[in-house]
C-alpha cells in the first residue's frame, strides 16, 4: 500500500515507555497455539487473549498509559471519555485505582448492562444524545468547563503506544513470528502494535481487519486521507468507526501491509469457532482477525501467525443468536415444513420416522388455514437437532420415499 508523507506520531520508544508505565497493572495476556485453528487455517495460528484482561478488553492499556502521564493538577481534576463500551470501562477501571475521578459520557441508546459495569468500575456516568458523536461533543463540552483532560479511545500517541505494548509482548511469546492480524476501528490498536512490531522486526507481515460495513481506514488507506463514511450497524461495534483517526492514520500507512474486510456472517461464524472449539469468548470486534484468517481473506501462506482477540464483551442475548445462527448454518439446526393428513395416528408416524434417523425435535407448530393446505390435510414446522448436513440429507431423502412433501424453512 502506499505510504504517507506524514510523521507517525509514535516510536519504539514510546511503546517500550508506555510498557514501564504498565508493568504490574496490566495482565500479561495468554497468547497460547491452537492445534485445531491451525489446521483449519492453514497458518500456525496463536491466539493473543486480550479477552482476559480485568475489563474483558485490550482498551485499558492505552486508557492507562495516558492516565499515567497525568500531571498532578490534570489527575485533580479529573478525566472524561465518551464511549458506550471497552473504552469506558478502561478509563474508568484505571481512573478509580488512582484516586481520580471520571466522567464517561455514553449514548443513550447504551445496553443497560455496559453502563451498569462503567458505573461499577467507579466512573461517574452521563447518558447523552443518539449516537457516539453526540456523546463526543457533550463529552468535549464538559472537558472544557470543568478543565477536565480528555482521553480518546483511538486518536492520542500516548493511548496508541499503551496499545502497543501487545506487540512487545508478541515478540517475546513467539519468537518465531511471521505475522500478526489484528482488527481496525480507529487505527489505535493495529497503529501501537504495528510500531512495536516493525520497528523491532521489520520482517514480520502486520495485517488489519475492518467490518464490510463500515471499512473506514481502509478507504482512508485508498484515499490517501482519513475519509467519513455513512452510519452502520454491525456485530462488530467495538471497531464500528466512522472515520480514521488523524494520529492513527500515518501510522496505518507507514507500518500496516495490508488491510481485508469481513463480513457479519463470517464474524458471527468466528465467534461461534472460538467458541466451540477453543471455549474462547470473543465479541464481535474481538473476532474479525481470526474470521480473515478462516476465510482466506489474507495473502499469509502457511506462516506462524498471531490473532489477536482483542475483546470478550458480548451481549449475551446476540450471542444466544450467533450460536442458533451458526447451527443453522452448519445444518446442526433445522426447520422443515411437511403437509400429512390431519387424522389420527399421522403425527405418530412422522414423529416415528424422525426419531429412527436419530433427529431430536426441539419445537413443533401445526397450522391448517395457510400455505395452501388442502382441507382433511395439516401443514407441522418442525424444528430438529441433527448431528449436521449428512444426517439432514438422510432425513429429506427418507421423507421423500414415506411420500411426505416437505420443504426447509429459511
Amino acid at each position: 500500500m502506499s505510504k504517507s508523507i506524514n510523521t507517525p506520531s509514535i516510536s519504539l520508544a514510546d511503546v517500550q515507555a508506555a510498557r514501564e508505565r504498565l508493568r504490574g497493572s496490566i495482565y500479561y495476556s495468554p497468547c497460547p497455539h491452537s492445534q485445531m485453528l491451525s489446521a483449519l487455517t492453514g497458518q500456525q495460528i496463536y491466539l493473543k487473549l486480550e479477552n482476559l484482561q480485568m475489563t474483558g478488553a485490550f482498551k485499558e492499556r492505552g486508557a492507562l498509559n495516558r492516565i499515567a502521564t497525568l500531571t498532578p493538577e490534570q489527575a485533580a481534576r479529573g478525566v472524561v471519555a465518551a464511549s458506550a463500551g471497552n473504552h469506558a470501562q478502561g478509563v474508568a477501571y484505571h481512573a478509580t485505582k488512582r484516586g481520580i475521578r471520571s466522567v464517561i459520557v455514553m449514548p443513550l441508546a447504551t445496553p443497560l448492562v455496559k453502563v451498569t459495569a462503567t458505573r461499577n468500575f467507579g466512573a461517574h456516568i452521563v447518558l447523552h444524545g443518539a449516537n457516539y458523536d453526540e456523546a463526543y461533543e457533550e463529552a468535549k463540552r464538559i472537558c472544557t468547563e470543568e478543565g477536565m483532560t480528555f482521553i480518546h479511545p483511538f486518536d492520542d500517541p500516548l493511548v496508541m503506544a499503551g496499545q502497543g505494548t501487545i506487540g512487545l509482548e508478541l515478540l517475546e511469546q513467539v519468537p518465531e513470528l511471521q505475522a500478526v492480524v489484528v482488527p481496525i476501528g480507529g487505527g489505535g490498536l493495529i497503529g501501537g502494535i504495528a510500531c512495536a512490531i516493525k520497528e523491532s522486526r521489520p520482517d514480520i507481515r502486520v495485517i488489519g481487519v475492518q467490518t464490510s460495513r463500515l471499512p473506514s481506514m481502509a478507504e482512508a488507506v485508498r484515499q490517501h486521507h482519513p475519509v467519513t463514511l455513512g452510519s452502520a450497524t454491525t456485530i462488530a461495534d467495538g471497531i464500528a468507526v466512522r472515520r480514521a483517526g488523524e494520529v492513527t492514520f500515518p501510522v496505518i500507512e507507514k507500518y500496516v501491509d495490508e488491510i481485508v474486510t469481513v463480513d457479519e456472517d463470517e464474524i458471527a461464524s468466528a465467534i461461534l469457532v472460538l467458541l466451540e472449539r477453543e471455549k474462547t469468548l470473543a465479541e464481535g470486534a474481538g473476532a474479525t482477525a481470526l474470521a480473515a484468517l478462516i476465510q482466506k481473506k489474507t495473502t499469509l501462506k502457511e506462516q506462524h501467525t498471531a490473532v489477536i482477540v482483542s475483546a470478550g464483551n458480548i451481549d449475551v442475548t446476540l450471542l444466544s443468536r450467533i450460536i442458533e445462527r451458526g447451527l443453522v448454518q452448519d445444518g446442526r439446526l433445522i426447520r422443515l415444513r411437511i403437509h400429512l393428513l390431519d387424522k389420527p395416528g399421522a403425527l405418530a408416524e412422522l414423529t416415528r420416522l424422525i426419531a429412527d434417523h436419530r433427529a431430536n425435535i426441539v419445537d413443533t407448530l401445526h397450522n391448517r388455514a395457510y400455505y395452501g393446505v388442502n382441507l382433511g390435510d395439516t401443514v407441522i414446522d418442525i424444528t430438529m437437532e441433527t448431528r449436521g448436513r449428512e444426517q439432514v440429507e438422510e432425513l429429506l431423502a427418507a421423507l421423500t420415499a414415506e411420500g411426505y412433501k416437505h420443504s426447509r424453512v429459511i
